[in-house]
């Protein structure tokens, strides 16, 4: 008994050692695998862990304001009702996104635009959502299998025919779940993405609020909309916002930190802007679980809406501009209807010519299908055109100083004549003209001998042939681009045109080209030309942004100012400082001479600002009817320019006897007057 007894003892710790050596091993191995998992395979399962659990949004915020020079906002931004949608990580799947859709169009209702642009696609693919068995029957299964599951898709979607959803189209419910849908389609994962902000109904607002939660994702908040507090004024020049990124600009943006549903400046001052108007967005951290549910959220930043800018554009002088305008295109088109028939146009700028801050800048539209007139402000950089005897200060500068003409020379203004072509000459025989007289009375014939002597032709007799040199297009165009005809202005704005350049290489071309009847130029080119002159020979920027704030905690009003935009200098033209002066004596005679071809035209009041300039005809044609391009430049006052003006009226009835409708010097009269009585600083 002993003995076995014994025995049995042994064989117990022999048992247990066996026991805890498994139990050690297993041990062991865990530790091991731990020690795999968590130093070899670490980082990725942190990775995955961290992809999975943690995710930034970056949530837009209210745009930068616009204000005139007196603060008065010009751009605001007006808190409306908001539906918006926000997609877990990973989004939605497409049939959970009809469901959600489904819901809402039976509560709000969509603007009508967003109905009207349904696509064929769209509508292909409502359609495929509501028989995706019965679609999925129209591609064979070797053709699943050789294709990879977006091909897949899209070959389904070519075999549904305009049979199957032609219906759709005069469904109402359907249009509206469509345009719903499209919203949430392309919503950002985690990102509140905007369904509808315009005309929300405090009905339709309340009834989202009561059933947001059988519709995961959406929710009603407060929005912003940009808001104009002048009616539109200007409207071309400050621009216009859109929702999401344009097409072929994705990379662009996305690498600048954009989502695909932002908001984005398209034109104007908003896309020439945009960086600091569009603010640093408000950043939120969602922590996620393995089903991409949200657990919870945090802010981390509220962001800051944009900087505000300042313009130099005085809105009370710029709403004037505008009505005078109007008035004076409309006073041209009535007095002669018949005649004008094809004026539908007329631009007017006033600008600093010291320091290139733009005061006002007006284009007015006739638009003769709805017999309405139209704000086309845009036109003052857009619309080239043939802008006359504006440009022979330019022409007599280049005259100067390629040394085909001296200050005080004489030339007999007379008809002339190239062999082969037809008479020029000024609206008279003036006899002998000096280059002051040449201004002054606007003599083609002037310019026509530094145009031949720029070709090398000084010996021109009456119906001959020339000497030409075709370069002498290249000279001429040189000097004009230095005053600011023909090129870029530089204008704070996305873009610009240059106008229209002449390609034919002959002599009387050249004599045309003088006289500003060969290539076309901007209203904002005739400004700034005449602004160079005016300032001593200093091309100077144009621009509408004059200082940049920081946000303001008060309402509608400037915060601090962070940047002053002080005026940039493009090129001092190569004129010395006494043949500019030559020039402005010129300009000055036209208006402060009763022989100036535009002082019977100004105002008493007019003639007290001391105004000098250039007037300017081109002649034009339209479906065989002769046309005339009115031009007016000017500043004031001659001795010390605190303005300049440049104003185009293309497309005028040619009427005999000189009794035309004098819609530039209207325009002029009447925009000086505002300025000097309204709006011209007060130690001036």
């Amino acid at each position: 008994m002993t003995k076995k007894r014994k025995k049995r003892r042994a064989l117990l710790p022999f048992r247990l050692n066996i026991l805890f050596g498994i139990v050690f091993l297993l041990f062991s191995a865990l530790v091991l695998q731990l020690g795999v998992v968590q130093i070899i395979n670490g980082e990725e399962h942190q990775a995955v862990l961290e992809e999975t659990t943690n995710d930034i949004a970056e949530i837009s915020v209210p745009r930068g304001m616009i204000y005139d020079s007196g603060g008065n906002v010009i751009v605001g931004n007006e808190p409306v009702y908001s539906i918006t949608y926000t997609p877990p990580k990973n989004g939605d799947p497409a049939d959970k996104r009809l469901d959600i859709a489904t819901k809402l169009a039976g509560i709000i209702k969509m603007e009508d635009k967003s109905t009207e642009k349904i696509t064929e696609r769209e509508y292909k693919e409502y359609w495929f959502l509501l028989h995706t068995e019965e679609a999925n029957k129209r591609i064979t299964a070797s053709e699943k299998a050789s294709l990879d599951d977006t091909e897949v898709y899209d070959t389904t979607l070519e075999r549904i025919t305009e049979k199957d959803y032609k219906e759709l189209e005069n469904d109402e419910n359907a249009k509206q779940i469509i345009a719903i849908k499209r919203e949430l389609d392309s919503a950002t994962e985690l990102v509140p993405h905007v369904i509808k902000n315009k005309d929300v109904s405090e009905r339709e607002y309340a009834t989202i609020a009561e059933n947001m939660g059988d519709m995961s994702g959406i929710n009603v908040t407060i929005d912003w909309i940009r808001h104009y507090p002048y009616d539109g004024s200007l409207q071309g020049i400050l621009g216009s916002i859109k929702t999401g990124i344009p097409e072929g600009e994705k990379d662009y943006y996305q690498s600048r930190n954009y989502q695909l549903n932002d908001r984005i400046g398209t034109s104007g001052l908003e896309m020439e802007y945009e960086s600091l108007l569009k603010g640093d967005k408000k950043r939120v951290r969602y922590v996620t679980d393995n089903n991409n549910n949200i657990v919870s959220q945090e802010v981390i930043s509220e962001g800051q809406r944009g900087q505000d800018l300042q313009l130099s554009i005085n809105m009370d002088f710029q709403k004037e501009l505008d009505k005078i305008v109007r008035d004076e295109l409309k006073g041209a088109i009535n007095r002669h209807p018949g005649l004008n028939r094809y004026v539908e146009d007329a631009m007017a700028v006033m600008l600093n010519p010291n320091t290139g801050e733009i005061y006002a800048a007006s284009g007015q539209h006739y638009n003769r299908e709805n017999n309405k007139y139209e704000s086309a402000d845009t036109n003052t950089v857009f619309s080239a055109n043939a802008v006359g005897s504006t440009v022979k200060g330019a022409t007599l500068l280049a005259g100067y100083q390629e040394g085909v003409v001296n200050m005080g020379d004489v030339f007999i203004d007379k008809k002339m004549k190239i062999a082969g072509t037809e008479p020029k000459g000024s609206y008279k025989d003036m006899g002998p003209t000096s280059d002051l007289q040449a201004l002054q009375k606007s003599s083609n014939v002037y310019m026509f001998n530094i145009a031949l002597r720029l070709g090398g032709e000084y010996h021109y007799k009456y119906n001959q042939s020339v000497s030409f040199d075709p370069d002498s297009f290249r000279v001429l165009r040189n000097y004009y681009n230095q005053v600011g005809l023909g090129v870029e202005t530089g204008i704070d704005l996305p873009s610009e045109s240059t106008g229209y350049v002449g390609n034919a290489g002959l002599a009387g071309n050249l004599m045309d080209f003088s006289i500003g009847q060969y290539d076309t130029y901007t209203t904002m080119q005739l400004a700034q030309y005449i602004s160079t002159i005016a300032n001593g020979g200093y091309r100077i920027k144009p621009h509408f942004v004059s200082e940049i704030h920081d946000p303001s905690n008060e309402k509608d009003k400037l915060g601090p100012l962070t940047e002053t935009v002080s005026p940039e200098v493009l090129n001092k033209i190569t004129a010395t400082d006494e043949q500019i002066e030559q020039v402005k004596t010129g300009f000055k005679r036209v208006f402060q001479t009763t022989d100036g071809t535009a002082y019977r035209h100004l105002t008493d009041k007019a003639k007290s600002y001391n105004i000098a300039g250039k007037t300017g005809t081109a002649q034009t044609s339209k479906n065989g009817t002769d046309l005339e391009n009115w031009t007016l430049i000017g500043y004031a006052d001659a001795d010390n320019p605190e303005i300049a003006f440049a104003i185009v009226v293309p497309n005028l009835g040619i009427i005999s006897g000189g009794n035309q409708y004098p819609i530039t010097y209207n325009i002029a009269n009447r925009a000086l007057t505002y300025y000097y009585e309204h709006t011209a600083p007060e130690e001036k």
